[in-house]
């Protein structure tokens, strides 16, 4: 299987998804550790990835969804943005809202 066939494979795997450096519990990152700590924040399930234990992955996730940097979030299959956006959202309430969106609709695919 390709790369990019993975890569799809991963997003479409769960509602939420979250490309980061590391793992929520041992983040590689202090950005990757802030979105990961602001999806946990919203006490819905959410799916990872740790970039670092492919390479492939690592090196083609950027052109995926033309988004550059790490991490990245999905929402079914779509992506959202990297972890300020997240943050922003949370801060605005409606990142639990969307999280839950994501979920309903991924639960009645």
């Amino acid at each position: 299987m390709d790369v990019m066939d993975r890569i799809q494979q991963q997003v479409d795997s769960a509602a939420v998804v979250l490309y980061m450096k590391g793992t929520p519990q041992f983040p590689q990152c202090g950005f990757s550790a802030k979105a990961a700590q602001t999806l946990a924040s919203t006490g819905i399930e959410f799916a990872y990835i740790n970039i670092f234990e492919d390479q492939e992955v690592f090196q083609s996730l950027p052109a995926f969804a033309d988004w550059p940097t790490f991490p990245q979030i999905y929402f079914n299959s779509e992506l959202v943005g990297g972890g300020d956006i997240i943050v922003e959202m949370a801060e605005t309430g409606t990142l639990k809202s969307e999280m839950e969106k994501a979920t309903e609709k991924f639960s009645n695919k």
